[in-house]
C-alpha cells in the first residue's frame, strides 16, 4: 500500500478532484498545497500549512521555522535516504529517533520508537546513551520528552514549525483569565468534604505552563487512554473540573462516567463568564475548554452511517477526540495505541472503518493486509503540522549533530518544567503510561 505522501502526490499529479469507485475509494485530498514541500511555507507568513488544521488561527508569537538549507531542498528521496541513514549508523546510540503514529511513513521509516506522544517521550528514557533525542513529531511532545529527559539530554524538534492548532488553544494567559474569573464566582474554599471548588485537568496535547499551571493548583495531566482515571481523580478532590484544552475528549469521557450533558458547560475565553450564566456555572460538574482537534472534528456520524451500507458488518472505532455524536455511533472510541491494538488482536477477514489520522489508518492498511481497513473520511486531509516534518529536516539536524552541532533544540524553562512534572507525576502514579514499540 502507498504511503500517504505518494498518494497524495499521485491524485494531486493527476489532477483528480472527485471521489471514484467505493466511497472509501480515497481520490481526492483537502487542499492542492498537501504536494508542496513543507519548505515552502517556512518562507511565508505564520500558519499551520496546509491540512486538516489550515483554517485554525495561529498565534502571533508562534514558533517559526527559519529556511531550510538548499542542500536538503534539492535532495532526491534516495540521498535523502543514504544521508540519513549513515548519520545514524555514525551516530549509533548517541542519537535516537521518535516517531509519532501520525507522521508521513517517509519518515516513521527511520524511527527507534513509534507511539503515542506520551509513549514517546517515556521511550527516550530507556535509552540511556542518547545524547539527543530527535522528536519527530509537534512541539508540546518535544517540550514533554525534554521534561522527562535528563538534562544532559538535547531534545531537537526537526522543524519548529511543527506545532499543534490544539494546543494553541488554550494559551497561559487565556486559562488563567479563566481561572480569575471562576475564583470569583466559586470562591477558594474547600467544601465539607474537603473539596476545593475546581481542579484543573489539562490533555497531554498542551503546552508545557499549562501541565505547570495544573501542577502548581492542585490538578494534573491526563491522555486520551487514562483520561477517565484522571477525572476520577480529580472529582475526589474537587467539586468539578476545568478541562482543557480538548473540550470532545472531555465530553465523551465525562459523559460515559455519567456526567449529564446539562453540567459540561463549555467555556468560550473570547466571553465574559465564558458565554455562560451564572446559574450554569453554578451547576456544572465539568468545564470544557472551547478546543478542538482539526482532524477528529472532521468525522461526522454520516460517514458512519455510509461505511455500514458499504461494509456489512463494519466495525467502527473512532479516537475520543471526535464530537460527541460520532463516538456515540461508533463500535468503540479509544486512543491510537487502542485502536492500533483492536486491529492487530482481530481475526483475519476483518472490517474497519477508523476515525482518525489517515497516516496511521493507511500504515495499519498496509501492516494487516489480511483486513479491510479504510478511514472513515474519504478525502485524504493529513494533521497540517505533523506534515511539516520531512527527511529533509530530519538529514538536516541528523548530520549537524554529527558535526557538534545541536539545531531546533527545545528547551523548558525549570520555573515551568518542575511544576509540569508535578501534574506528569500525579498522572503516572494513577495510571502509568503504556510503552512505545521499538522500531
Amino acid at each position: 500500500m502507498s504511503s500517504v505522501d505518494v498518494t497524495i502526490q499521485t491524485i494531486l499529479s493527476a489532477g483528480s478532484t472527485g471521489v471514484s469507485g467505493s466511497p472509501f475509494a480515497t481520490r481526492s485530498t483537502c487542499n492542492s498545497r498537501l504536494a508542496d514541500a513543507p519548505w515552502q511555507f517556512d518562507v511565508l507568513p505564520p500558519s499551520y500549512g496546509p491540512g486538516s488544521s489550515e483554517n485554525d488561527s495561529i498565534p502571533a508569537n508562534s514558533p517559526r521555522q527559519g529556511q531550510l538549507p538548499q542542500e536538503y531542498r534539492d535532495a532526491s528521496p534516495q540521498e535523502l535516504d543514504l544521508r540519513i541513514r549513515a548519520a545514524k549508523h555514525a551516530l549509533g546510540e548517541r542519537a535516537v529517533v521518535l516517531g509519532h503514529f501520525y507522521q508521513r511513513d517517509e519518515v516513521i521509516q527511520y524511527a527507534d520508537f513509534v507511539g503515542d506522544s506520551f509513549q514517546l517521550a517515556q521511550a527516550a528514557k530507556t535509552c540511556p546513551n542518547a545524547e539527543a533525542i530527535i522528536f519527530c513529531g509537534v512541539h508540546f511532545m518535544a517540550e514533554t520528552a525534554d521534561m522527562l529527559s535528563r538534562v544532559d539530554q538535547s531534545v531537537i524538534l526537526p522543524n519548529l514549525a511543527a506545532g499543534c492548532s490544539m494546543a494553541d488553544m488554550a494559551d497561559i494567559d487565556s486559562v488563567s483569565e479563566c481561572w480569575e474569573q471562576l475564583e470569583e464566582i466559586y470562591g477558594t474554599e474547600a467544601d465539607a468534604d474537603g473539596r476545593v471548588p475546581v481542579i484543573p485537568v489539562t490533555y497531554m496535547n498542551s503546552s508545557a505552563a499549562l501541565k505547570a499551571f495544573c501542577g502548581e493548583r492542585g490538578g494534573v495531566v491526563c491522555t486520551s487512554s487514562n483520561a477517565a482515571v484522571v477525572l476520577q481523580w480529580a472529582f475526589e478532590r474537587g467539586q468539578r473540573v476545568l478541562f482543557f484544552p480538548d473540550q470532545h475528549l472531555g465530553r465523551n469521557t465525562a459523559k460515559k462516567m455519567g456526567v449529564p450533558l446539562a453540567q459540561m458547560p463549555t467555556w468560550d475565553p473570547r466571553k465574559p463568564m465564558g458565554g455562560n450564566t451564572a446559574a450554569t456555572l453554578e451547576s456544572a460538574k465539568v468545564l470544557l475548554w472551547h478546543g478542538f482537534c482539526s482532524v477528529h472534528k472532521r468525522f461526522s456520524v454520516a460517514q458512519i452511517e455510509q461505511a455500514r451500507k458499504d461494509y456489512p458488518g463494519v466495525r467502527v472505532i473512532v479516537h475520543p477526540e471526535c464530537p460527541m455524536e460520532v463516538v456515540d455511533a461508533a463500535d468503540a472510541a479509544g486512543s491510537t495505541d487502542f485502536i492500533v491494538k483492536a486491529v492487530a488482536a482481530a481475526p483475519a477477514g476483518s472490517t474497519f472503518a477508523i476515525g482518525t489520522e489517515i497516516n496511521l489508518v493507511q500504515r495499519l492498511g498496509g501492516q494487516y493486509p489480511q483486513h479491510t481497513i479504510f478511514c472513515l473520511d474519504p478525502v485524504i486531509c493529513p494533521c497540517s503540522t505533523m506534515y511539516r516534518i520531512h527527511p529533509g529536516y530530519l538529514a538536516w539536524v541528523l548530520e549537524a549533530f554529527e558535526r557538534g552541532d545541536v539545531l531546533n533544540q527545545i528547551t523548558v524553562p525549570e520555573s515551568i518544567a518542575v511544576p509540569a512534572r508535578v501534574a506528569l507525576e500525579r498522572m503516572l502514579a494513577l495510571a502509568p503510561a503504556t510503552v512505545a514499540v521499538k522500531a
